[in-house]
């Protein structure tokens, strides 16, 4: 039996820009849905089946980021590409840092957007696939497939993107990775994702798992070359 295609949901105000990315991504063999506002978006993406989310930041009624903090607020952790005509630096953080997975400055081509919605779709589901077995390291267990952490035995809420770079470290079999290596294998090639905002998720990371984020246990920074998961 053939697997389900991908479905995802276009949340984009503009008509034009909503038309042409369906008209592509069906072509391409995807499902898709459309809402024009963020509101109806939120709605929709809570209802749940959705591979992915195509996200405009400036909607009607909701923006993209209250959408995405909403969404990762009711622990609702579908994959999010970020649409925005706004370039700046910490437009790109606030989106990745509330669990975006990449975030697209328009003007875009087509093919790149097509090649981000494929790495994206691809990274979950090799995380899905390889989710087996809890990973357990000293008070913390880590669930790839459930996408849960827990330490002590407690809940741990984590963004999509938090998540992803935990894992990504935890994959790496106790080897320390660089931020190029890390960049790479949690947004893909070419990312428009700064050094800085590693260090930003490593931090993040740390507040929420380590006893003392000061003095880390797990999440350890090698010096001269990155960072390592000390089970």
């Amino acid at each position: 039996m053939d697997e389900p295609r991908p479905k995802i949901l276009i949340v984009e105000d503009d008509e034009s820009i909503t038309l042409g990315l369906q008209m592509n991504l069906e072509a391409e063999g995807y499902r898709v849905t459309v809402a024009m506002d963020g509101e109806d978006g939120l709605n929709q993406a809570l209802a749940g089946g959705f591979d992915l989310l195509v996200l405009d930041v400036m909607l009607p009624r909701m923006n993209g980021f209250e959408l995405v903090r909403a969404l990762r607020a009711k622990g609702e952790y579908v994959p999010v590409i970020m649409l925005s005509a706004r370039g700046e630096e910490m437009d790109k953080v606030m989106g990745l840092e509330l669990g975006a997975e990449d975030y697209i400055t328009k003007p875009f081509g087509l093919a790149e957007l097509l090649a981000r919605v494929k790495a994206v779709l691809r990274r979950d589901g090799i995380v899905r696939r390889r989710g087996e077995q809890t990973m357990r390291a000293a008070d913390l267990e880590v669930n790839p497939r459930s996408r849960e952490v827990r330490r002590d035995g407690t809940l741990v809420e984590l963004t999509a993107t938090e998540f992803d770079v935990l894992w990504a470290l935890i994959e790496a079999n106790d080897r320390a990775l660089t931020r190029e290596e890390l960049l790479e294998r949690v947004w893909g090639p070419g990312h428009h994702v700064t050094l800085r905002t590693i260090d930003n998720f490593v931090l993040q990371l740390r507040s929420k798992l380590e006893r003392d984020p000061t003095e880390p246990r797990h999440l350890v920074t090698v010096r001269g070359v990155g960072y390592r998961f000390k089970p």
